[in-house]
């Protein structure tokens, strides 16, 4: 039977082609920066794997975080020179040096902070968070200070910016009142490839002078 008999099943099929037929739009894409944390935490999971003796996230604790973060340093490009160096102290360096390339406090803290919350994200009680874990602070605030007092600039804590409001006509009859609001919007990191096939963020690769005291 030709087209031009009227099969039912040729018009069944044009019709599941038409516009009526498409279902629901995709959904939108993840922002930066969940697509930042999805890649740092990707990032964990392996060197779980990969760490001699391999670890399970279950027996994963404070000091193994710092681990992975002592791990990541030897791909920071942060110069840290040590107390022996000529620089050492000196915030602007007029030369380089032979002093080890390490991670910057900043991109740590941030590092922390987004596995932190994928870890909750994914199952994890907050209570046994390890990221969360008080030798954790307590490393990330040593290096803060090291960096902090080597440099002779102290770090300051960031104010959170606040949503801005300006009244723009007040309606005296009614009282209605016009506001335009607005706020900062949060950004992203890039990612590098790193030893491995390790994936870590463009903020974990910045180049800064930095000098601290070596323990």
């Amino acid at each position: 039977m030709d087209s031009a008999s009227g099969n039912p099943s040729s018009v069944a099929g044009a019709s599941a082609t038409t516009p009526h037929g498409e279902g629901p739009s995709p959904a939108p894409p993840p922002s930066r920066y969940e697509s930042q944390k999805r890649r740092d935490w990707n990032t964990f999971l392996q060197y779980l794997r990969n760490h001699k003796p391999p670890l399970t996230l279950a027996r994963c604790s404070g000091a193994h975080v710092i681990e992975f973060l002592k791990y990541l340093d030897q791909f920071g490009k942060t110069k840290v020179h040590i107390t022996g160096c000529p620089y050492f102290g000196h915030p602007n360096p007029p030369a380089p040096c032979a002093c080890p390339l390490k991670q910057a406090w900043g991109s740590l803290d941030a590092l922390i902070g987004r596995l932190r919350a994928a870890y909750e994200e994914n199952g994890g009680r907050p209570e046994s968070n390890p990221f969360g874990a008080g030798a954790v602070r307590i490393y990330l605030r040593e290096v803060r200070e090291g960096q902090a007092k080597a440099r002779g600039i102290p770090y300051e804590k960031k104010k959170r910016k606040r949503s801005t409001v300006t009244v723009s006509a007040v309606n005296s009859s009614s009282g209605a009142i016009s506001v335009a609001s607005g706020s900062d919007g949060d950004g992203g990191d890039n990612t590098t490839t790193i030893g491995g096939g390790y994936t870590v963020s463009d903020s974990l690769t910045s180049t800064t002078n930095v000098t601290t005291t070596m323990s």
